[in-house]
């Protein structure tokens, strides 16, 4: 694709977010759309890599267990329209919908997340929107997770658009619940209201399985952090033997 082809694509695309264009899935507009959703998330992606292998290398710090992404599919864009009682236009899909992108970073601890959440919002070349802990504040679900909505640039040869990414961040334990939780609900949208207080009964027990795990990291980060201070003072008090002549 030539520079002006590009250009043209882009303010194309402007135009049909300032006249309200209806979406058409099938339509090779609605095409181009998605890949500038696919551009983002490959950005996104490769500067986690990037901050993940830095952890590693130069502070021998790996929070990161796996990291997934994915692009919702077209019926579930035209579905959560429908949901939320908004027209099917392109508008509406880049100004409403933030989770088209979505990535996923999973890690061994909730001190991690946290961690992660502030490395990540602070990237300078991604604008910030929106953060939701529901780790301190869960769902009515029992699910915990923690999302941040960013912009994210991506380069074309006419110039930069900035493309909605949702990021979500949580454990392992958070992570096994959420997934669970989700093929079981997806699989019988009839659940019993038993059934869904268990899952919340679960979801607390895990919570707690995730507190008492990150408690045993900590002891054990400070217990190997006074061995050595004292396998350094012990060095820093051994005589030195030398020999005295007259």
């Amino acid at each position: 694709m030539i520079e002006n082809e590009v250009g043209e694509y882009l303010i194309n695309i402007e135009n049909s977010l300032v006249n309200r264009e209806k979406i058409d899935i099938n339509d090779k507009k609605f095409e181009k759309v998605m890949f500038l959703y696919r551009a983002a998330l490959k950005e996104l992606k490769t500067k986690i890599d990037i901050l993940q292998e830095e952890l590693k290398l130069f502070s021998g710090y790996e929070p990161v267990e796996y990291v997934i992404t994915r692009i919702k599919k077209p019926e579930s864009i035209l579905n959560k329209l429908e949901r939320k009682d908004l027209e099917p236009t392109y508008e509406n899909m880049f100004e409403k919908i933030d989770d088209i992108a979505g990535i996923r970073i999973v890690c061994n601890f909730k001190s991690d997340v946290y961690k992660l959440v502030d490395i990540i919002s602070s990237f300078q070349d991604v604008r910030l929107l929106d953060k939701k802990d529901y780790l301190k504040n869960p769902k009515t679900s029992g699910y915990r997770s923690y999302h941040i909505i960013l912009e994210v640039p991506v380069n074309f040869s006419s110039g930069i658009m900035y493309v909605k990414v949702e990021l979500q961040i949580r454990t392992l334990a958070m992570d096994f619940w959420a997934s669970l939780e989700h093929k079981l609900k997806y699989k019988n949208q009839r659940i019993s209201k038993q059934d869904s207080k268990n899952l919340i009964k679960y979801a607390k027990i895990i919570d707690n399985i995730d507190e008492n795990m990150l408690n045993i990291s900590n002891r054990n980060k400070k217990e190997e952090k006074v061995n050595l201070i004292l396998e350094a003072a012990e060095e820093n008090t051994k005589a030195k033997k030398f020999t005295f002549k007259l």
